[in-house]
């Protein structure tokens, strides 16, 4: 196949490149997107379903390769490990929007992978590489509803910019990552600094526009070489068993999906579910008991669906029984915990967060390889971790390391509560989210409980931060209807989880997904208001709890202090070898930073340490001041005088005549080397060279 390619413009200036034809030929579609100098792989293949499969198992994978940027991979192998946390978060926003444009009952095993190959530096490769899944399942014979296009939207000088430069981005109150058809958003992601909801409309409809461009573009470059699209086996629960369940649930279905606990809900599904395949099993007898199984179960939860769905839609009668703007009951308490910097335990219904806070120095800040930056490194100084125990949902299960979920639910919270944090707040700052029990919305109650918990912990944030989550039912002919505060089975059966953390002056972070091939952007509006009414609700427990941050840093914590010394100073501090710096930090018991501008950052266990390492350094550090006095060492003796060091690596001339208000006949007759006398400094010369006077000092001691 010859390679053919489609160019267009996207932003009135610059343009966006999708070709194929060229590598890659044996996948079911690939396809190259560059912008600039970036370029983005990534190809499409499927399998056969595997055995016992009741849900569609679609694989993403995205890596970022250090050649792409001419340089090395780190570590003694120089070879790309495990995915890191940027290339997992752009998995996630490549699998969003894709997945809902499948057909249902589609089992196929469909694996979508992504090779960043040119790295410019200056645009980002995660968007390229989601208009690339699209265009490689366009150009394939799988069946994908598609197109999709995908765009980044920045808001730089009070102007939005669409697929900003990595220079632009860190001048931008914005960053939208916008997936969708025409018309249709189906994902958004991103953060902010406190933008209105004006705004992200505004910044939606801007980013709709591209994503037209973009569709066009894919289905152009379709007609001219994708391939024929094949019949592919759908696997629908047999007609015959799913009328059985039907049947046999038919007088009890409703009032088990409407029990307001989520425990006693599940318990009496399993129920029900349990006597509908005793009952059905010798009508289909033909069946394995691995297939009955399967089916039984995969036609009981479409079931569920429906009657939770119809339950919402027709009488508005929510599982927990709240009405469609209700907020499940909260509450909020902090210093829950007795050794730790900061603790809250946020509870939303039967979802409850316990969050840690805890404060460290420089060396304690999150490195993280970033292959196109300069260094190669970038750091973070506030960071979230979410964990998700199988306790919290009571179930069993492998104990293994964070998950793409978590990272995901972390990152989202991380972004959220980060903007209230000081850019300027001299610690380092890690919160840990451990979730106590889940039934939906986990990750909203991590960014109030993280609020809490810096505030307990005595971060200066500039506002509180609360999230909340909207969720959205749709009907057969086109109902629509907004939940608020969605629980899990109102996700797990629901069309949408629109996510939006804020404070009152404004959003800080958001993200949807959507199990719909998109809806109306207005629509989506109309959620984001809803969460931000209850927003302001939410926030109003937990100012009540604890208003402001408190007035100090706790006591738990490590006493922490910034220093200024003069740049050229540094090598006094360090010494040889770093034989001074070592002493010190040794001695007293301390940590010490040192930035190349003589910021020195001080970090001891309390006030006393504190002092005694900030003596030192200033020590080490001080520069002469004319009339002050010293107590030097004599560390040279001339017939002229003796040269005296009065600090750390500075000495000055102690002259003969200034030894004494009397005439002086030798040197030694005042001092010898080794004494300590105490000196005036009388000069300082251009030159730095420094004048000492013991006749003055002696003279000003005893008036």
């Amino acid at each position: 196949m010859a390679e053919e390619k489609i160019v267009f413009q996207f932003d009135g200036e610059r343009t966006m490149e999708i070709s194929t034809g060229k590598v890659a030929k044996l996948a079911n579609g690939s396809c190259l997107v560059r912008l600039g100098d970036t370029i983005v792989l990534t190809a499409a293949c499927s399998g056969a379903p595997r055995e016992g499969t009741d849900f569609f198992p679609l694989q993403v994978d995205y890596r970022e390769k250090y050649s792409a940027a001419g340089k090395f991979p780190g570590g003694y192998i120089k070879r790309e490990g495990r995915p890191s946390t940027k290339e997992i978060l752009t998995c996630r926003m490549i699998d969003r929007p894709i997945r809902p444009l499948f057909p249902d009952y589609f089992f196929d095993e469909v694996q979508i992978s992504s090779v960043l190959l040119s790295a410019d530096g200056v645009n980002e490769p995660d968007v390229l590489a989601m208009v690339g899944a699209s265009a490689s399942l366009m150009l394939s014979d799988l069946p994908f509803q598609g197109p999709i296009g995908a765009v980044r939207v920045g808001l730089v000088d009070g102007q939005f910019v669409i697929n900003p430069t990595r220079a632009q981005m860190e001048q931008s109150k914005l960053e939208l990552i916008y997936a969708g058809r025409p018309d249709q958003v189906i994902m958004i992601e991103g953060e902010a600094d406190f933008v209105s909801e004006a705004q992200m409309k505004e910044a939606m409809y801007l980013a709709n526009e591209a994503v037209k461009k973009q569709c066009d573009a894919q289905i152009e470059l379709a007609k001219k070489a994708g391939r024929a699209k094949k019949e592919y086996k759908l696997y629908p629960v047999p007609e015959a068993l799913m009328k059985g369940i039907e049947a046999f649930c038919a007088d009890r279905i409703e009032a088990v999906c409407t029990i307001p606990g989520k425990e006693d809900r599940m318990v009496a599904m399993d129920a029900l579910r349990d006597d509908a395949r005793k009952a059905l099993r010798e009508q289909f007898a033909d069946m394995s008991d691995t297939q009955f199984g399967l089916e039984t179960a995969k036609g009981f939860d479409d079931l569920v669906r429906t009657v939770t769905r119809n339950v919402i839609l027709q009488k508005q009668f929510r599982p927990d029984g709240r009405s469609t703007t209700e907020i499940r009951p909260l509450s909020a308490e902090v210093g829950v915990l007795p050794v730790v910097h900061g603790s809250a335990l946020f509870s939303r219904g039967e979802t409850q967060a316990l969050v840690l806070a805890t404060l460290g120095n420089e060396k304690d800040a999150q490195e993280a390889d970033d292959l196109t930056s300069e260094t190669g490194i970038t750091k973070k100084r506030f960071y979230l971790h979410y964990n998700f125990p199988n306790f919290s949902v009571g179930e069993v299960g492998r104990i293994t390391g964070p998950g793409r979920r978590e990272i995901g639910h972390g990152n989202l919270a991380e972004r959220s509560v980060s903007k209230v944090v000081p850019k300027d707040f001299p610690y380092v700052v890690r919160c840990v989210s451990e979730i106590m029990s889940s039934n939906g919305s986990t990750s909203m109650a991590s960014v109030c409980g993280a609020t809490l918990a810096l505030m307990d912990a005595g971060v200066p944030i500039s506002a509180p931060v609360a999230g909340i989550s909207c969720g959205l039912v749709t009907g057969d002919n086109g109902e629509r209807l907004l939940l608020t505060d969605i629980i899990g089975a109102e996700d797990h059966f629901g069309d949408m989880d629109f996510k939006v953390c804020g404070t009152r002056d404004g959003i800080t972070g958001f993200q949807l997904d959507l199990k719909l091939p998109g809806i109306p952007i207005d629509l989506l509006c109309e959620g984001m208001e809803r969460n931000r009414i209850a927003r302001m609700k939410i926030l109003d427990v937990m100012e009540a709890c604890i208003a402001k941050p408190r007035e100090e840093i706790s006591s738990r914590a490590p006493r922490l202090e910034v220093i200024q010394i003069n740049p050229e100073k540094i090598g006094a501090l360090i010494g040889p070898g770093g034989k001074n710096i070592r002493a010190i930090t040794e001695e007293t018991g301390t940590s010490i930073d040192i930035d190349d501008d003589g910021n020195v950052k001080i970090m001891a266990p309390d006030k006393e340490h504190l002092e005694a390492a900030k003596e030192r350094i200033l020590g080490s550090t001080a520069e002469a001041e004319i009339g002050k006095i010293y107590r030097g060492k004599v560390v040279t003796v001339r017939d002229f005088g003796a040269f005296v060091e009065i600090l750390p690596g500075v000495d000055g001339l102690l002259h003969i005549s200034e030894m004494a208000d009397y005439r002086v006949n030798k040197v030694t007759d005042i001092c010898e080397e080794g004494q300590f006398v105490t000196v005036k400094v009388i000069d300082i010369d251009p030159s730095g060279k420094i004048r000492l006077s013991r006749k003055a000092a002696l003279k000003e001691l005893d008036e």
